[in-house]
């Protein structure tokens, strides 16, 4: 411990000491309900990209220390990395990408090669293939390699040669696709060569990897200047609208697969999850089949249920796999704005998309580009540690230094405390995540944004056990200080209260509270009304309707079955109406009732805590929808595709238990 602080104090590690206005916010009960666990958690990262290629020649005392502040165990504790496969410009081509964005090309070009030659490469052919480029991305590999448990190798643009415009930095028009239609096979070979060749030369194995980055968007674009060089378009990037990423899918797996590794395919790694569900529409289910792992971005916050309810209708799992932001009013490493946005991030993203793994874009920014009068006029705080990528072979620490924000204390909250393995479980606040582990409850994280203090009560009662000696214990970041541990609290009646600070993340370690109480659970005979009509659901014959909710009616009464999947958050529940008998099923594409227990008469059950639910249908992977969005008695209910939308959103309302 005493060696990392010593870390921290060089990586200019510094909280101010303002002491809150003491005052109190609302109270809020918190109440963690294991009776809906997300998938086994399987870590936190980043993307290596622009910082590694920029500090893996660093001096020593400078990248091992960065690499601690990520990876160490007192660090970040990072597990997952992403390697960007760069591109690659022609090799007459001026430096122009902005420091370290020039990731280096796998390609090894003819002599005398320039950007008007494009059809010199062939795929597998070794006199083309640099089997030892990109050396400081690759030393941040064997550095971190003890520590990461899973790898993702992915690609910004195609090399040069492959591409419409001829340059990694996007098209001319970036609206049209960049990935040259003649070149997917031969694109999808480079990147299964590159991989197959890290996984040689460092012996690691790659999971997944994932051929394009945020695809269907219009930021990329080259412009060249009165010299016919470029002058922007500073990072690699390509647009693949859902079409062309439909025809890549494919030519990636077969390449893996000829190429011997045995990483899956993931897609579409857009930017944020309503362009996520678009492409995934855009998708034939023959390549959806082809697809391992879902990854999306949230630079945009809207439809990440969406992207949930998609990817448990597909069956896949589902990464947040890169984002990262600026919070807060200029550079800053002292106070607590840029800590309280990512926390928030995460949170939001944990509850809302569930997915398997969360990782930021690259957790080192460059200094000089963040400090005032260079993005912007007060400077920004992307990144959770910056530095300059511009460090000399004779930098120290002193002269270089590297500096960490709160975002970096805030996130180690979560990182520290909701390991791999670990189940995230359902929660009724917007404010907190909280994760079990094996069956005990081990934490649960708190953001308090406020200006005042807060009291919050943990409301234990969905677990089945929790015994005379259980305790909660705060650890707490804010101005004064990060993961400061405080006195434990003992559980009383099911129930703990702890006072958290003022603009803080707090991490409630708990200790003595396991199991799961079956009375908590969803199940039983409940009235199932819709969230933007306030109308019941009914069944009309053998079709499915909403109704003005009518108190006495029966058949508005749905028994709600638990059929498969015990506790987990894609368990299968059939719904079978009270007066009827009937099954809320799927056939032909349409919303049926039936006798029939069939695959299409299960149904997989979302929440985000707030007690209304989305019904994904098992079979179809469509979710139960009002069609039309209509708010009359009578109107039909359908299947369509995940929306987000209120007409797709029950509130279930106990009738009897069991």
């Amino acid at each position: 411990m005493t060696r990392f602080v010593a870390l921290l104090a060089v990586s200019a590690f510094t909280l101010a000491t303002v002491v809150p206005v003491p005052a109190a916010a609302e109270p809020v009960t918190v109440r963690p309900d294991p009776t809906y666990q997300q998938e086994p958690f399987q870590g936190w990262g980043t993307s290596l990209v622009w910082f590694a290629n920029a500090t893996g020649g660093y001096p020593d005392e400078i990248r091992n220390r960065l690499a601690e502040l990520l990876f160490g165990e007192e660090g970040l504790n990072l597990g997952i990395a992403r390697y960007n496969v760069g591109g690659g410009n022609a090799p007459d081509v001026p430096p122009y990408l902005r420091a370290g964005a020039a990731v280096p090309g796998w390609w090894k070009a003819p002599a005398g090669t320039t950007r008007e030659d494009t059809d010199w490469w062939k795929p597998g052919d070794p006199r083309f293939f640099d089997a030892a480029a990109d050396p400081r991305q690759r030393w941040w590999v064997d550095r971190i390699k003890p520590h990461v448990s899973r790898w993702e190798s992915f690609s910004n643009s195609p090399p040069w040669f492959q591409t419409v415009s001829g340059y990694v930095s996007g098209g001319f028009d970036p609206n049209s696709d960049q990935l040259r239609e003649d070149r997917i096979g031969d694109f999808a070979a480079y990147l299964a060569q590159a991989t197959a060749e890290l996984e040689r030369a460092h012996g690691i194995r790659f999971a997944t990897v994932d051929p394009f980055n945020e695809p269907n968007t219009p930021y990329w674009r080259t412009t060249l200047g009165p010299d016919g060089n470029p002058t922007g378009g500073r990072q690699e990037g390509a647009h693949l609208g859902p079409a062309l990423q439909a025809k890549v899918v494919p030519a990636m797996a077969a390449a893996l697969r000829a190429g011997g590794v045995g990483a899956a395919v993931s897609a579409p790694d857009e930017t944020n999850p309503g362009i996520f569900a678009e492409d995934w529409a855009g998708y034939p289910a023959s390549v959806r089949a082809q697809v391992g792992q879902l990854n999306v971005h949230t630079y945009g916050t809207a439809r990440r249920t969406s992207a949930r309810d998609i990817a448990k209708g597909a069956g896949k799992p589902l990464w947040m796999s890169e984002v990262d932001g600026h919070w807060g009013s200029g550079q800053d490493f002292t106070g607590m704005a840029p800590g309280l946005g990512i926390a928030e991030r995460v949170i939001d993203d944990l509850r809302e998309l569930e997915p398997r793994a969360w990782l930021l874009w690259q957790a080192i920014e460059d200094y000089n580009n963040m400090k005032p009068g260079a993005e912007s006029p007060n400077g920004m705080n992307w990144g959770v540690v910056q530095i300059p990528f511009d460090c000399g072979p004779r930098d120290t620490l002193a002269t270089c230094p590297a500096r960490v924000n709160t975002k970096f204390h805030a996130l180690r909250n979560f990182t520290h405390h909701i390991k791999p393995g670990d189940r995230l479980v359902k929660v009724n606040t917007t404010t907190d995540v909280a994760a079990v582990r094996d069956t005990e409850l081990k934490s649960v994280v708190h953001l308090n944004k406020t200006a005042q203090s807060q009291s919050v009560t943990l409301d234990l009662s969905a677990f089945a056990t929790v015994r005379q000696d259980a305790v909660v214990r705060p650890v707490v970041t804010d101005v004064r200080g990060a993961l400061v541990k405080g006195a434990a609290v003992p559980v009383k009646d099911r129930k703990a209260t702890l006072s958290v600070p003022a603009e803080s993340v707090t991490t409630f370690e708990v200790s003595g509270v396991s199991g799961v109480n079956p009375a908590a659970a969803l199940g039983g005979e409940h009235r199932l009304t819709g969230v933007q009509s306030g109308k019941s659901l009914a069944p009309s014959g053998t079709s499915l309707v909403q109704r003005t909710t009518d108190p006495a009616a029966a058949d508005q009464v749905w028994r709600v079955e638990r059929r498969a999947g015990g506790y987990d958050h894609r368990a299968q529940f059939s719904l079978v109406n009270k007066a009827t008998g009937q099954r809320i099923a799927a056939a032909g594409g349409n919303v049926v009732l039936t006798s029939s227990d069939s695959p299409a008469a299960r149904w997989v059950l979302s929440s985000t805590g707030d007690g209304t639910w989305t019904f994904v249908n098992h079979e179809t992977g469509s979710l139960l929808d009002v069609i039309g969005e209509s708010r009359e008695d009578g109107a039909r209910i359908g299947l369509y595709q995940a929306t987000s939308g209120a007409n797709q959103r029950w509130s279930a309302t106990a009738v009897s238990r069991r």
